[in-house]
């Protein structure tokens, strides 16, 4: 296949370009910036997607089978909220409008943030547990509200041309020997912890690529969206027990076994046949050497 990534030199985009040309599928990869190397099956360009121009003229013009967009600034704190949401939502919508005028089905990373309480002033429990994709969606601040309207673009593409337009929700993404996220929240105490925004869920770089493949081998009608995240917390007791202590209760629908995930992967395992296969537990302290393209 001709696959459009953009994010080709972000940190989850790279390992995305990486696998799609290791697999022989012709790969152009976007972003603000070309790579310091070549790849073989991948080509980069340098465009700013949230120009309408360049973005139409950086997707179109290779005429690609589906698109993977992973471009954006990837979570708050980086610049200030506007920038985040205006940035997010504007290359979104050009990304999405060049794709379907292509009539290249779409793959792009929406996030967990939307349902809110990530990036909350104070994050609060959810509905219910585990949240899946159904759960209500009240984000406060501008990185989530740009996946929650870039979900409402997703669907307006395909409502104006008919193309499929998957929405992956990752939780924390991870990458091997260097889990953040777990250096973060050890040592572990549920008496001084601060409230986690994402339940101390989190997913392997490696799962949201093979999400994102099998999305794009699968057969999607319309929109959908599909939540990734590991099979368990990372912090190794039981999710139920750590939520009620830090957060001083628990919803009244509660369904969650031992170190299970806040977050239901079910839809994926259902209609993508898709489980995650990484742990913190192994990939903690993984050596496993990331896209070379990335190194001068």
């Amino acid at each position: 296949m001709k696959l459009v990534v953009t994010g080709a030199t972000g940190a989850a985009g790279s390992w995305i370009v990486d696998h799609f040309a290791e697999a022989g599928h012709q790969v152009i990869g976007i972003d603000l910036e070309r790579p310091p190397r070549e790849r073989e099956n991948a080509t980069f360009l340098a465009a700013d997607l949230t120009e309408q121009g360049q973005a139409v003229e950086a997707i179109l013009d290779p005429e690609p089978d589906a698109v993977i967009h992973f471009a954006g600034i990837p979570r708050m704190g980086i610049t200030t909220g506007t920038e985040t949401f205006l940035t997010n939502v504007s290359s979104a919508y050009h990304v999405f409008e060049a794709a379907g005028r292509a009539g290249a089905d779409v793959i792009w990373a929406s996030s967990e943030s939307l349902y809110g309480t990530a990036f909350a002033a104070e994050p609060f429990l959810p509905d219910y547990l585990p949240i899946d994709e159904s759960h209500p969606q009240r984000p406060e601040d501008g990185y989530g509200a740009s996946k929650l309207v870039g979900e409402e673009l997703a669907a307006k593409t395909v409502r104006k041309y008919g193309i499929s337009v998957a929405s992956i929700r990752p939780t924390w993404i991870q990458y091997p020997g260097e889990y953040y996220a777990i250096d973060e929240w050890t040592p572990f105490d549920p008496e001084t912890a601060d409230r986690s925004g994402c339940f101390w869920s989190y997913v392997d770089v490696r799962d949201v690529v093979s999400i994102v493949d099998a999305a794009l081998e699968a057969d999607i009608d319309g929109h959908e969206a599909y939540l990734a995240a590991a099979a368990e917390n990372g912090i190794g007791r039981s999710t139920a027990d750590v939520v009620e202590s830090v957060f001083g209760g628990l919803p009244d629908d509660c369904d969650l076994e031992g170190e299970e995930s806040a977050f239901s992967t079910a839809k994926a395992r259902r209609e993508l046949d898709w489980g995650p296969a990484h742990s913190w537990r192994e990939a903690r302290e993984e050596a496993v050497d990331g896209p070379a393209f990335l190194k001068s």
